[in-house]
């Protein structure tokens, strides 16, 4: 474990209200405290309030301790000598070295933590500042002398933030469902959110599935001052990062270089660091990296099911070789269909924004956490950026079959909606979507990747939701991403959608449900720029080229397993389940109802 004495962490959850707006009603303290307390759980071991003199501003934090347990820390934390003040959610990684510079050009600290890193940063460089972070990290920091706030989101969108504006006062939170809680946020349905969700079994940022909240997209800000809400500024894209990149050849030592690194910036703490540990290369790599760098012993936690004992689907006992080998203190941890319905209720509470994927995340965090641990790294973002998803080969073969075919787009159109009431009765309903939605990337994708396809939606949704949500989403043309290379744009697309709005919000509302802090080393912005080059050469490296990196090198019976993804038995489980939900389709319609229907009660439920 590497350490770094009196820094203080804040992975935990943040609270903010700005009566911007001159008729603005001052900042009701009772209702900050009510967003705050509705996120105990990410946040369990303190509490910080902060209110200005004219009450125009609130600041609210709770905090989850993962390094440097004093004082001198606290949230939200002001500035020694300027009116700034933070309330901070997450991780900069490489707050050292710009500390480092920051007192070399005169700037005085009263803490090491990386929280006062940021208010001197933007002191020196305004939202500017932002280009110069490595973490995850969410924050809205007070500019007292322009009276204005600016909202901040990492590069990834690890870290959640939502707002709520009417127009006098915006409301901020790391939840959804902190902001319903305080009762000053409409709970009027989103169309947009709500087709989104059932496109793709999430909710495509920045909607949710109600219309007064939005996310603050990914790698980008906000600023808000009297004059209201202003443009969202993105200061980081993976499209445009890929454009940008030279092609260079792959070259070993610059790739394993790239990613110790990273697994290094990502110990860093204080307290014990466990990995998420399967049978894959991606947890399998971090582990082997984290275990050359850690000062001591590794926690490592497995999921085992006894519907795959035995089968290939059983990760245990590659797990625990590889456990073996890297010297990792090891847990199995049995998951059994009652201890889902057992916990179903938690589970689904803990959802902030529906998901029809994250019950393995639940489960993993909740073993985790009961070992003690307070941290993990997980392999999250390893078939994204090495290629490991079917995606990577099927979209560029069914471009290059189908692609010809786009000029007549609208006779695939109508193929489709004679053929669609058949071939549902007998396959796939996306099979009657070929020639609609096969001719280009972006629609290929939402053909792969889709739960239930456009035209099926009037049958689930009001009709008029779907037209005005559809029209909203734009997603056809939202998911073109310029790219030429069809690996990048694979990568990009899987990203920019699935890991962004899926897999890093799974494991956001699944660890913070158990306090858990979840740290992803392969979804890191200085690596990802590192391997941009290689990622978009002719040969790109592989997973294998990554799996390759630890040393002593993974076991062969790990280097050679075929790809399985990590499988839950969750369609048996709910299979005539409870609430009668049959696969995933049935269990999206779970989800979307306990997230919009039943979410945690606010103060105000008619809202």
């Amino acid at each position: 474990r590497r350490s770094t004495k009196n820094r203080r962490a804040a992975m935990c959850g943040i609270a903010a209200i700005f009566a911007h707006g001159a008729d603005a009603a001052p900042v009701d303290e009772s209702e900050l405290l009510a967003v705050r307390e509705a996120m105990v759980a990410r946040g369990p071991d303190g509490a910080g309030l902060w209110l200005s003199e004219d009450r125009r501003i609130g600041l609210a934090h709770r905090r989850l301790a993962i390094i440097d347990l004093s004082p001198a820390g606290a949230q939200p934390m002001v500035h020694a000598e300027r009116d700034l003040r933070i309330t901070f959610n997450g991780e900069i990684y490489n707050y050292q070295a710009l500390r480092d510079a920051l007192i070399a050009q005169g700037h005085v600290f009263r803490s090491t933590s990386d929280t006062e890193v940021l208010l001197h940063l933007y002191e020196r460089d305004g939202p500017d500042m932002l280009r110069h972070l490595r973490g995850m990290y969410a924050f809205a920091l007070w500019d007292g002398d322009r009276r204005g706030l600016l909202l901040a989101r990492d590069p990834f969108g690890i870290k959640p933030l939502y707002y709520a504006d009417d127009g006098r006062t915006i409301r901020i939170a790391s939840q959804v469902k902190a902001l319903l809680a305080g009762g000053g946020v409409a709970r009027s349905p989103e169309p947009a959110g709500h087709v989104g969700f059932h496109l793709w079994g999430y909710v495509p940022e920045p909607y949710t599935l109600f219309t007064t909240i939005r996310a603050v997209p990914a790698g980008s800000s906000l600023w808000i001052d009297s004059s209201g809400v202003q443009r969202v500024r993105r200061f980081f894209d993976v499209a445009e990062e890929f454009a940008a990149a030279s092609a260079a050849p792959l070259d070993d030592e610059r790739l394993r270089a790239a990613l110790a690194d990273s697994v290094a910036h990502h110990l860093i703490a204080d307290v014990p660091v466990g990995v998420f540990l399967s049978a894959g290369l991606d947890s399998a790599t971090v582990l082997g990296l984290a275990a050359e760098q850690a000062s001591g012993p590794l926690r490592t936690v497995t999921l085992a099911f006894d519907e795959y004992s035995g089968s290939d689907l059983d990760e245990a006992p590659l797990a625990a070789e590889t456990a073996r080998l890297y010297g990792a203190d090891h847990r199995t941890q049995q998951v059994s269909g009652a201890d889902f319905a057992a916990h179903r209720d938690a589970l689904l509470e803990a959802m902030d924004q529906p998901s029809i994927d994250g019950v393995n995340s639940y489960f993993v965090a909740k073993v985790t956490a009961e070992t003690g641990l307070k941290v993990a790294l997980s392999g999250l973002g390893g078939d994204e950026l090495f290629g490991g998803y079917p995606s990577f080969s099927q979209l560029p073969r069914l471009v290059a079959a189908l692609g010809p075919l786009r000029p007549i787009r609208a006779l695939g159109r109508g193929l489709r909606m004679v053929a669609a009431p058949l071939v549902r009765h007998f396959t796939s309903p996306k099979y009657a979507g070929l020639l609609e939605l096969g001719t280009s990337y972006g629609d290929a994708y939402l053909l792969r990747r889709g739960l239930f396809m456009p035209w099926e939606l009037p049958g689930i949704l009001d009709g008029e939701m779907v037209a005005e949500g559809w029209r909203e989403l734009d997603s056809l043309a939202r998911l073109e991403t310029g790219l030429k290379n069809p690996r990048a744009t694979v990568s990009a697309l899987e990203i920019g959608w699935y890991l962004r709005n899926q897999l890093l919000r799974d494991a956001d509302w699944a660890g913070m449900a158990h306090s858990l802090e979840i740290r992803t080393p392969l979804v890191d912005v200085d690596l990802f720029r590192a391997l941009a080059p290689m990622l978009v050469s002719p040969a790109p490296p592989s997973k294998q080229d990554m799996a390759n990196t630890p040393r002593p090198a993974l076991p062969g019976t790990i280097l050679a397993r075929p790809k399985t993804g990590f499988a839950m038995p969750v369609r048996e489980w709910l299979h005539g389940g409870a609430s009668g939900e049959r696969g995933l389709r049935g269990w999206a319609r779970t989800v979307h109802a306990a997230c919009y229907e039943r979410p945690s009660a606010s103060r105000n439920p008619a809202m």
